[in-house]
């Protein structure tokens, strides 16, 4: 679980440096706001598409190279993004990026739910090296292109090389033979998907990664605005709404052994919307506190939605891996260029404020759910050797 938690942490840098280069983008190449948030959009709108395709595909077939492949991939776009030419260009090779960190969550999920054992706490702590990735992102571009301009950014494929070299090690750590028995098969034929209540859990989701994209992509340059600072203080509040993120993350699997999965995210929904608030409308540095705040809100079901979405389709891990961790979570990028363009066309605040109103919508979507049936082991591809069965997840 460590080897995979680090890995997931190499590949993640990744989705955090796309938001972090956009101030860079719009400095050094003129970039209208719009313009640069189809850079983040890029990234996610690949993400989305591919990502339950990748998660299908492991449902039927063991991909374990994929995860070391797609981390060397993911890294290789970003890398790229800041030497080549042209805007068309550099969507090219960000949208690249966006295929290799689709590719890499379903596996790596699956790999991670036989790891621990069907834990949720556990995936909690594999979501925790994301969102620590998530959190250096922003750093490792402002320690390499800050210093050195886009020009230099071919030295942020430094954590792919590492990642793909940790996944390796994590695969031979937790790989299994893959053939069905018959208990598998049984349980196969068992098991029972709830899509209704996936479908809603993957509404709710959807609400959630709309406001992590608006404010991952602009809350740069709006905390400048807002205290007055340089880039540092744009750079600052990045790093707290991803750190926070990583706190947030341990907790919702801790939270949710106590009180159960579904009211731990229902009240998180909840905090966000007053925490987004905040991030709009307070000025000066009590602005990082709602950052932080809205950190938690939007992290500690993070872990939860995975779990959940697994539990909802037991026979389908791949599959709601694919779409709770790319499809749902990525289409929030379909937002950014609108959020974008309506900064452009009025004030950056006024642009961020509807999405004050989303986790309230998100909560009432949770209102509907129950907490899932422990599922009985879902089997493992029939194929070569896989990272393990996907057990069932525990139950708060």
């Amino acid at each position: 679980m460590t080897l995979l938690s680090l890995g997931h942490a190499c590949v993640d840098i990744y989705q955090g440096a796309v938001a972090a280069l956009v101030p860079f983008f719009v400095s050094e190449r003129a970039y209208t706001y719009a313009a640069a948030s189809g850079i983040v959009l890029a990234v996610s709108l690949l993400s989305s598409v591919v990502q339950p395709l990748f998660g299908a595909l492991t449902d039927k077939w063991a991909m374990p190279w994929l995860l070391p492949a797609s981390t060397l991939l993911g890294g290789a776009g970003v890398a790229l993004s800041g030497v080549v030419g042209s805007y068309a260009l550099t969507l090219t090779v960000i949208a690249v990026s966006g295929i290799g960190i689709a590719a890499y969550h379903p596996e790596a999920a699956r790999a991670a739910r036989a790891a621990g054992r069907g834990s949720h706490t556990a995936m909690s702590w594999f979501s925790l090296g994301g969102n620590l990735g998530f959190a250096a992102g922003p750093l490792m571009v402002s320690a390499v292109v800050a210093t050195g301009g886009l020009r230099a950014s071919p030295l942020l494929a430094v954590p792919a090389l590492v990642g793909a070299a940790l996944s390796a090690a994590a695969l031979r750590a937790v790989r299994t033979p893959g053939a069905k028995t018959a208990a598998a098969g049984a349980s196969e034929a068992t098991a029972k998907d709830d899509w209704s209540s996936f479908v809603t859990l993957s509404g709710a989701i959807v609400c959630r990664s709309i406001v992590f994209v608006g404010l991952s992509t602009f809350i740069s340059l709006y905390a400048r605005q807002r205290t007055g600072g340089g880039d540092l203080s744009g750079t600052a509040a990045l790093f707290v709404l991803y750190l926070g993120g990583a706190v947030g993350t341990v907790a919702g699997g801790k939270l949710a052994t106590r009180y159960g999965r579904i009211g731990v995210v229902r009240w998180s929904y909840a905090l966000t919307v007053l925490a987004v608030a905040g991030v709009v409308y307070v000025p000066g540095p009590s602005l990082y506190l709602f950052v932080a705040l809205a950190s938690a809100g939007l992290y500690v079901p993070f872990s939860l939605h995975i779990t959940l979405g697994q539990d909802y389709l037991p026979r389908r891990v791949g599959t709601a891996a694919g779409v709770t961790m790319g499809l749902a979570v990525s289409v929030g990028g379909l937002a950014g260029p609108l959020v974008g363009a309506m900064a452009d066309a009025t004030t950056l605040q006024t642009a961020l404020a509807p999405l004050i109103a989303l986790p309230a919508l998100g909560w009432l979507l949770l209102r509907t759910l129950h907490e899932p049936v422990a599922a009985p082991p879902a089997p493992a591809p029939a194929s070569a050797p896989d990272p393990g069965p996907a057990g069932a997840t525990e139950t708060a």
